[in-house]
């Protein structure tokens, strides 16, 4: 499923006559902090192409890929079949979210235009998602767009499909740039949505073809399915380096978190390193119009006080304050959405204790819903707090991170 070079040129990029190279930006910020707040790349980007992007929708996910469709305590036979995904349908409506992703099994790798799954009734799910107010994007690999988009597009958004999370590019030369936006160009004339995976870092493709909700280009938690790399000090570092390129699909939300004694990669029951609020900060911290929710239904529903917090946290903002951090040690962030703010903060495996300054609340007074790391979280990553408090824009406010610790909030204006 991959279209894997066999060979190399001795040359970059071929070029007609006298052309337009893309731009070359070096990034130089005085504090570290400063680099988790730029689109420098999306501002050197194409403007975009799309006319009327009145029908692009962008929103959180739930997804079933990394939790492998281990939902519990029903009466049917969890997997890849209709009565499963009608269960994520149902899950994604009753927490308001806009998306559920099938990913790979639906179709053959190479072969997108035939649902090969037995127990799959594509249209019936996606009508079903329809009826209850969620959308279907379907999982495909870059070898079998390429091959049949011209037919696959305009079959499945006639289904009701939303749109393709597109996965296994793994190169960046000339040949994969121009098929991302022929794919992203031929998307929009059906209206649907695009999601890269497995694909290298962004570029502004998603200011010229905003119908590009989503990339990856990250070592993302799918990775501790099986990886014993130090996630915590990763995840404070990408925030001021990759995600400077744009969009970061790093699909947060595990709800099994462990510390480093208790951490295991486990495929079938994945858990992340650090702390659960160090998961629910990503939310805040992690740029991603495409949102993911890893884990599964059930476990949510068994965790409904952070899975409300986590369906509340918008994936795109109209105003970015970076608040604190260092590259590789910790990060803190504040994103506004209407009149509400949403607040991460994210620590490697040292605990610590940062000030936060609240000004940039403005007037008023506020109400903040508060997930802090619990008092035993350093032993059990799952232990949290949960308070509700009040605030204005003259607090300074300290707070403690545990190992792999994080901290995140959500504060609403009351007048």
């Amino acid at each position: 499923m991959n279209l894997i070079p066999t060979k190399r040129t001795d040359y970059i990029a071929k070029a007609k006559g006298e052309s337009n190279f893309p731009w070359r930006a070096v990034v130089i910020s005085q504090h570290d902090k400063d680099l988790l707040n730029t689109d420098m790349v999306q501002k050197l980007a194409s403007p975009s192409k799309i006319a009327d992007p009145s029908w692009i929708k962008t929103g959180q996910v739930a997804w079933d890929w990394w939790s492998d469709w281990n939902i519990s305590h029903v009466d049917f036979k969890a997997g890849y079949n209709t009565t499963t995904y009608k269960y994520y349908i149902d899950f994604a409506a009753a927490n308001k979210l806009p998306f559920i992703v099938m990913d790979w099994g639906w179709s053959s790798h190479t072969d997108i235009l035939t649902v090969i799954a037995p127990d799959i009734n594509l249209q019936e799910i996606v009508d079903y998602g329809k009826k209850k107010g969620v959308d279907v994007v379907l999982w495909a690999s870059w070898y079998a767009v390429t091959q049949q988009m011209e037919q696959a597009f305009p079959k499945y958004a006639k289904m009701g499909v939303k749109g393709f999370k597109i996965d296994f590019v793994d190169r960046d030369d000339q040949i994969a740039v121009a098929s991302l936006y022929e794919i992203a160009k031929k998307a929009a004339e059906y209206h649907l949505i695009v999601d890269y995976h497995g694909v290298f870092k962004p570029t502004g493709l998603q200011r010229t073809y905003p119908n590009v909700v989503g990339y990856e280009g990250v070592k993302g938690l799918e990775n501790y399915k099986w990886a014993t790399e130090d996630q915590p000090r990763y995840t404070v570092s990408i925030p001021f380096i990759r995600m400077i390129a744009g969009p970061m699909d790093y699909t947060p939300g595990a709800m099994r978190n462990a510390n480093k004694t208790n951490y295991r990669p486990i495929g079938a029951f994945p858990m992340s390193m650090g702390t659960r609020c160090n998961q629910l900060a990503m939310y805040v911290m992690f740029e991603a119009p495409f949102q993911m929710l890893s884990d599964n239904p059930s476990t949510y529903m068994k965790e409904q006080e952070c899975t409300d917090f986590i369906a509340k946290v918008p994936t795109t903002t109209d105003e970015t304050v970076a608040l604190d951090g260092k590259v590789g040690e910790f990060a803190a962030i504040a994103r506004k959405k209407g009149d509400t703010w949403f607040v991460g903060a994210m620590s490697n495996w040292t605990p610590r204790e940062i000030t936060l300054d609240f000004s940039f609340l403005g007037a008023g007074n506020y109400q903040a819903t508060v997930f802090k790391d619990g008092i035993n979280a350093d032993r059990d990553g799952t232990d949290y707090k949960k308070e509700v408090i009040k605030m204005t824009s003259g607090d300074k406010v300290k707070i403690q991170l545990a190992p792999g610790g994080g901290w995140a909030a959500r504060i609403e204006k009351l007048n």
